[in-house]
């Protein structure tokens, strides 16, 4: 407006000099040096050193691109064309959305251009996949976010020492291992409120720890070792850690992520968004980010169409879409494609050998917990022609360790134990006529020479295998077999004498109605469950005992989960029911601690704890003098007990008290009121029922009258 109002005056001041404004260079003008006339100017040079401020936030979905070549203009379309494809491709570039300034003189690009997308989520993301990105050999691309300007115009001209800041030691992010009362920690999810939470078995209740509205947009996520918790968001995923601050230790730029994954050693997050892009030319659907959890830089991306990326539940990716091997180191991690199986080491996170493992109709693949061997099956082709086979492959020589041709199969899944002793291979043939199948085992015993493999089928072979699951850290195996929902369980055991390996059956259950199986951790303990449609049927078995030790049920159960000790287990009924939404922690025998509801409740998960430090020897040692370790454990539990009593009392004495107090006022009450009650008695002053006569008198009350007028002939007689 002041603009305005300054040239209407100019032009009135014109029109008395009788001065043409429009005959008039207003460039050739040239102001006295240091006049100004009042008139501000809008030339940057004005400002000088001036401090510029941006609202934050306001250019987004703007980036600057540096370090693109420096071009006369009869090169402009063909620079314009190649950046416009390769930027084109992240998102939709808006109208009028690329500049590229040009040097006044000599009319050549200055080396980079401004790029404006729809929305934010395009410029972050075409930020994370260009930057670093070569051009050519002699350019790469710089890409920042336009907002991050403000931040780079405050550093100054000349280079100044860094300001050495006191070392501060941040949080011990294992603290919570070293709790006094050895209690371990889980997390909830109910509607909009997350909850990390202590159980207090001891207490029987669960101990508060941190509560958070809104921490996540969806689910959160243990790491395998539990130091971390991952949350997720609009634009990507985070991790926080702690006993019980949980600050926010990372964030990983992914706009949409919807499936995490840590590597088994916690020292890579593999995130992954599935949309629709916002550009009709990029069929690249799945996107999935490799990063190093502590720098929080991003190490690989693969980008590619759901049938890329083998399609799983509803339009998603197949998940993980990458499987982790050689145990904890984290040297390794594996994806299948179409006839091929593509094995990178994460020290430079290239293929190894610069190429896949080409087999030729590969189904399935699994690595084994602990060791880099690679467990692959192969289907059968030419309609039977050429049988199926399970292969073993050691990584990263690529040495088939051990093959087994598998004929008349029509379905196989593989079963690792979790030391990666054995493989339990599930088998589905077809019989001699091929309408029907039955099932049997395959068991490769890796730890042993020449990895000798034993068969097994069931009893009865045309059993359907309902469940599997191997003993953790041991010898033993249960199979859930029959029909519903009356199912038979077998225990077989796969160790024979002289630790030579031979299946051995040690038990059947039968008739019991359950579909899923459940160990503890630690082995020997055993739930078996009937879950959902079978409306949350629970046994606790002992398998060294081979025998029951109590059967429950929680209603409408969904979920179990051991915490990582063996020592609690807890079942939930997750919000798909509209009832008895929440969860019930028991002992590993079997009884019932604690019940909470929750409304809304769909979210239950214990944080894992990492493997001990102990070797085999100390802990065998510790199992040995058990008694003499228990002493402290067990005074302390008595004083826990004494003052649990103590607790008790007092509240029974409180309790007591304010009856006694309730009564005395009563009692005061009524006899005040003892003149009133002979007033109505007349006059009878006792209050004992038992001097009265009772006696029934019938007391009779018109209720209502009504009359009728009846109409009446004398001839009529």
């Amino acid at each position: 407006m002041a603009d305005v109002t300054l040239m209407m005056e100019i032009e009135d001041t014109a029109a008395r000099l009788g001065i043409a404004l429009s005959h008039l260079n207003f460039d050739s003008i040239r102001l006295p040096a240091g006049e100004d006339f009042g008139i501000t100017s809008d030339d940057e040079d004005v400002y000088g050193d001036e401090k510029l401020e941006f609202d934050a936030g306001e250019f987004g979905n703007i980036i600057v691109v540096d370090d693109i070549p420096v071009v006369p203009p009869e090169k402009f379309e063909k620079l314009e064309s190649v950046i416009r494809k390769i930027y084109g491709a992240v998102g939709v570039i808006k109208d009028g959305g690329f500049w590229m300034p040009v040097d006044p003189q000599t009319q050549k690009t200055l080396g980079y251009c401004f790029i404006e997308y729809n929305t934010p989520q395009e410029a972050e993301l075409a930020k994370e996949r260009a930057h670093g990105r070569n051009l050519d050999k002699t350019h790469v691309f710089n890409v920042t976010m336009f907002d991050d300007f403000d931040r780079l115009m405050k550093v100054p001209d000349e280079w100044a020492p860094p300001e050495v800041q006191p070392y501060t030691p941040g949080e011990n992010l294992q603290k919570w291992l070293a709790d006094e009362k050895a209690r371990d920690q889980f997390v909830i999810r109910a509607g909009s409120e997350t909850e990390v939470l202590w159980n207090d078995a001891r207490q029987l209740k669960p101990d508060p720890v941190h509560v958070r509205q809104d921490w996540t947009e969806s689910f959160v996520q243990w790491s395998p070792l539990g130091t971390y918790l991952a949350t997720f968001h609009r634009q990507g995923a985070a991790i926080w850690g702690g006993a019980s601050t949980f600050n926010q230790l990372m964030r990983y730029a992914h706009p949409q992520v919807s499936l995490i994954d840590f590597s088994p050693g916690e020292k890579y997050l593999v995130t992954c968004s599935c949309h629709e892009t916002s550009n009709p030319l990029d069929a690249n659907k799945v996107v999935v980010n490799i990063f190093n959890v502590r720098a929080g830089k991003m190490m690989r991306n693969f980008k590619g169409t759901t049938n890329d990326f083998l399609t799983g539940l509803g339009d998603l990716p197949l998940w993980p879409a990458f499987k982790w091997g050689g145990g904890k180191d984290d040297k390794y991690f594996a994806r299948m494609g179409k006839n091929l199986i593509s094995v990178y080491e994460t020290e430079t996170f290239s293929l190894i050998d610069k190429k896949s493992i080409k087999v030729e109709n590969v189904a399935d693949f699994s690595w084994s917990p602990t060791e880099p061997i690679l467990a692959l099956f192969v289907p059968e082709l030419g309609g039977g022609n050429q049988p199926a086979r399970v292969s073993l492959v050691q990584i990263p020589g690529k040495e088939e360790l051990r093959q087994k041709n598998l004929f008349n199969v029509s379905d196989c899944e593989m079963y690792w134990q979790s030391n990666g002793d054995y493989l339990a291979v599930k088998l589905d043939r077809y019989t001699r006529t091929k309408k029907n199948t039955y099932t049997g085992f395959e068991l490769f015993c890796i730890k042993e020479r020449d990895i000798p493999i034993e068969v097994f089928e069931l009893n009865n072979k045309n059993d359907k295998i309902i469940a599997f699951a191997w003993e953790p850290n041991g010898h033993r195996f249960a199979v859930i077999h029959g029909e519903a929902p009356k199912a038979y369980i077998s225990f077989y055991s796969v160790r024979g004498a002289n630790n030579t390996s031979r299946v051995s059956k040690l038990t059947t259950l039968k008739r019991k109605n359950v579909n899923a199986l459940f160990w503890s951790p630690t082995g020997r303990f055993i739930i078996l469950a009937g879950l959902r449609n079978i409306h949350g049927q629970l046994e606790f078995y002992n398998v060294d005992e081979l025998e029951t030790m109590v059967a429950g049920d929680h209603f409408m159960c969904t979920d179990i989960e051991w915490d990582p000790t063996g020592r609690y287990v807890a079942t939930s009924v997750a919000s798909v029911h509209e009832m008895e939404n929440g969860f019930n922690i028991w002992s590993f025998n079997g009884k019932l601690l604690y019940r909470i509801l929750k409304d809304h409740f769909f979210q239950f998960s214990w944080r894992p704890r990492p493997p001990t430090f102990l070797s085999p020897e100390k802990e065998e040692e510790i199992a040995k003098n058990l008694k003499k370790y228990s002493k402290k454990y067990e005074a302390e539990d008595q004083d826990m007990t004494m003052l649990s009593s103590e607790q008790e009392r007092e509240r029974r004495r409180m309790l007591k008290e304010e009856w006694e107090k309730w009564v005395s006022e009563w009692r005061r009450l009524h006899d005040e009121e003892r003149v009133v009650r002979q007033e109505l008695k007349d006059g009878e002053a006792s209050d004992e029922e038992e001097e009265y006569e009772a006696k029934e008198v019938a007391v009779e009350e018109i209720v209502e009258t009504e009359e009728d007028i009846i109409t009446f002939k004398y001839d009529q007689e």
